[in-house]
């Protein structure tokens, strides 16, 4: 499996499922009857021992049943700190239980979602909303293009925060033209080893913050500009909009910390959900999903991302 969790936040999400399907930890010597057994067996090459967790676990190289189902997987994938591979600890190992198959196949329930019948989806929301954190796990999970948007590299960024009057105009300027050239660049060039293509913003994204930041008369001119850019670029086939409510906004971006961000207010957010939900009721397109997040949490709950995915595909 794949996961961006270290490895014991790993383990800790094993004892949480345990639990809840009724393992209770105890001292024993020997094997026993369990509900439910989860090992953490490596994480690429780290080897780690400390008194909550051995990374590899120590009892591979003892364990057949554990061997031979990895040597039939990847024979060649060798054990850090014995530093032999899967195929020899097989020969070498003293267990001598006999192996059987069992007739049904444990299902992974991401399989019963299809988002390649998508070729472009965007994942939209206000800052601070988790459209990078969903785009980013949907991209791991159906092997799609990720575009990520590029704040980061914006000069303008930060003076926005601390002077919007005086730097709005050209913030918004130099957005537009990075969004309008990476979309038109990632989207139209076709890649050979992804299924489709998956953003966390899409083109009209410019115009909506636009028209909060800018003075009218910046917003007309701003306006024509986009409208002769945008004929160019692809429409994503599904649009995701994640909602949440400004309170969770404003705990999630002094959660994650960025300096830059910490200034921005309640008004501010709240006037970007506006123009997005406006945006959203003059579209008219079923293509449109709208997700009110603002009571779950899709990174901490498998369940919660679950269902975000059975509301996209409907």
């Amino acid at each position: 499996m794949r996961s961006a969790l270290a490895s014991e936040k790993i383990l800790s999400r094993i004892l949480a499922i345990e639990k809840k399907l009724g393992r209770e930890r105890v001292l024993s010597e020997g094997y026993e009857s369990r509900p439910i057994d989860i090992d953490i067996l490596m994480v690429d090459d780290l080897i780690k021992d400390t008194k909550k967790l051995t990374i590899p676990h120590p009892e591979i190289q003892n364990r057949k049943f554990v061997l031979q189902p990895l040597a039939e997987l990847n024979g060649q994938l060798v054990l850090p700190k014995l530093n032999q591979n899967i195929i020899k600890l097989l020969a070498k190992t003293k267990d001598e239980s006999i192996l059987g198959k069992q007739s049904k196949w444990l299902r992974n329930p991401i399989k019963d979602y299809d988002l390649s019948k998508y070729k472009y989806i965007a994942i939209e929301g206000n800052i601070g909303a988790g459209k990078t954190s969903l785009a980013a796990q949907l991209a791991e999970d159906f092997n799609a293009k990720l575009i990520l948007e590029r704040f980061k590299d914006n000069p303008f960024l930060p003076k926005f925060y601390e002077n919007q009057q005086r730097y709005a105009f050209p913030l918004e300027m130099s957005f537009l033209a990075d969004r309008y050239q990476q979309l038109l660049e990632d989207i139209t060039q076709f890649d050979l080893f992804k299924d489709f293509v998956i953003a966390d913003y899409d083109v009209f994204k410019s115009l909506i913050f636009a028209k909060v930041t800018l003075q009218e008369e910046e917003f007309n001119l701003y306006k024509k500009l986009f409208h002769l850019m945008h004929k160019e670029l692809p429409k994503p086939d599904v649009y995701v909009y994640l909602y949440q409510s400004t309170d969770r906004l404003l705990e999630n971006i002094k959660k994650r910390g960025r300096k830059y961000e910490q200034s921005i207010e309640a008004t501010y957010l709240q006037k970007i959900n506006d123009g997005y939900l406006e945006f959203i009721k003059s579209q008219h397109s079923d293509t449109i999903k709208i997700i009110d997040i603002s009571e779950i949490d899709f990174v901490e709950s498998r369940k919660d991302y679950l269902d975000i995915l059975k509301l996209i595909i409907q």
